[in-house]
């Protein structure tokens, strides 16, 4: 079982940065694949970004690409989600998600967080 606590959300303006955690409670954290997605008031959850358990590799859904970079410490069970240049439609609630299986842009969750809200005004 793997319990995860994402933070780090909060309000900004177009144009600014956040960057949110994901601390995992798993003896094994380092074989776990990471994700984030998220999910906008209406809209269905949509994958953001995923990482290797390694953190060798990286994938990320095309409308954050060059502006949300996916990271990892093994050594302090967390998972980053750095993002930049911040539009309105990055505002969401966002989920950390980890997984046996990397799957890259295919990633699937086996266990979630519960989100923290990311809103961005214009």
């Amino acid at each position: 079982q793997v319990q995860l606590v994402e933070s780090g959300g909060g309000l900004v303006q177009a144009g600014g940065s956040l960057r949110l955690s994901c601390v995992a409670s798993a003896r094994s954290f380092s074989s776990y694949a990471m994700g984030w997605f998220r999910q906008a008031p209406g809209k269905e959850r949509e994958f953001v970004a995923s990482i290797t358990s390694s953190g060798g590799s990286t994938r990320y859904t095309e409308s954050v690409k060059g502006r949300f970079t996916i990271s990892r410490d093994n050594a302090k069970n967390t998972v980053f989600l750095q993002m930049n240049t911040l539009k309105p439609e990055d505002t969401a609630l966002y989920y950390c998600a980890a997984a046996n299986r990397w799957g890259g842009k295919d990633f699937q969750g086996q266990y979630w967080g519960q989100g923290t809200q990311v809103t961005v005004s214009s």
